[in-house]
């Protein structure tokens, strides 16, 4: 993510960004000077005419996107909105970096192609991935798939940031890769996401307040709440802490205008008796907020 901030990003430039959207690229993105516009989502990702409008006012220098089961939302883009997006992005000529990491985390059916397999995008989208999410969370290899002459400075950049990755990860991962059925580990670890995920959804639902709203991903590892009631889950977060649980306040997955009601949870650690312990906590803090 700050390879891609280092190389494209000039002080000033417009990045459009899901809204909400991944921390981690607001802190790189804003950091090397971007103004981030957020662009309006629903339940099944960016929404294209909002996409359009938005490109037409700010001519941004590329579109942020996390198509599957985004991080913070576990939203997943359905095949026809990523259709949608493409053509979008295809006739006003806009960049694309898409963010892949949790693509292969799906609990049902195959996974999703990127928005960069559409026809005709290939040539105008920057691809990450990382193995951190299927592999390990502490391995943090990753790639960029790109073509054409931002490869050479995607390369430079990163020579300037780090040289490289860490030449023992790389080794330990090329390892893994050679003697372990990444296939088999996944087939493995869906099915138990899949049941946390379900455990904390429903959990939730005898917690929360009346008109509260939560997702239900079919993939990845984050469910994302919205309270409403001019609940801020930051002051929520140091009552919570007293109960002996923790969450993510949404306010800082936001380009800007943050809904401060808003929360990231993971159900991927856990056990579903965890998952329910967990929640009664929060439950308390709910209720001493």
């Amino acid at each position: 993510m700050f390879v891609v901030a280092q190389a494209l990003v000039n002080p000033g430039d417009v990045v459009l960004v899901e809204r909400p959207t991944y921390l981690a690229a607001v802190q790189a993105f804003e950091l090397n000077g971007a103004r981030l516009i957020g662009v309006p989502t629903d339940e099944n990702g960016v929404i294209p005419h909002e996409l359009e409008k938005l490109i037409a006012e700010h001519s941004p220098k590329f579109v942020y996107l996390i198509p599957s089961f985004q991080n913070p939302s576990g939203v997943c883009m359905s095949v026809e909105r990523r259709a949608a997006v493409a053509d979008v992005l295809l006739r006003t000529h806009t960049a694309l970096v898409e963010d892949d990491p949790y693509g292969e985390l799906c609990f049902e059916g195959e996974p999703l192609p990127p928005i960069a397999s559409e026809p005709g995008m290939s040539a105008q989208t920057i691809l990450l991935n990382s193995v951190s999410k299927v592999i390990a969370p502490g391995v943090r290899i990753g790639w960029m798939r790109s073509e054409g002459p931002i490869q050479f400075t995607l390369t430079v950049a990163k020579q300037a940031i780090g040289l490289q990755s860490p030449v023992p990860d790389q080794l330990a991962v090329a390892r893994y890769l050679a003697t372990a059925d990444v296939e088999a580990h996944l087939d493995k670890v869906r099915p138990v996401y899949a049941m946390r995920a379900k455990a904390m959804y429903q959990s939730l639902q005898r917690i929360l307040p009346d008109g509260a709203e939560v997702t239900q991903p079919d993939g990845g590892m984050f469910l994302w709440v919205r309270l409403g009631h001019g609940i801020d889950t930051t002051r929520l977060l140091e009552i919570a802490l007293d109960e002996g649980v923790a969450f993510v306040p949404g306010a800082s997955f936001f380009a800007h205008d943050p809904d401060r009601s808003t929360m990231r949870l993971s159900f991927v650690t856990h056990s579903p008796e965890v998952i329910d312990e967990g929640l009664d906590r929060l439950g308390r803090a709910l209720a001493k907020y």
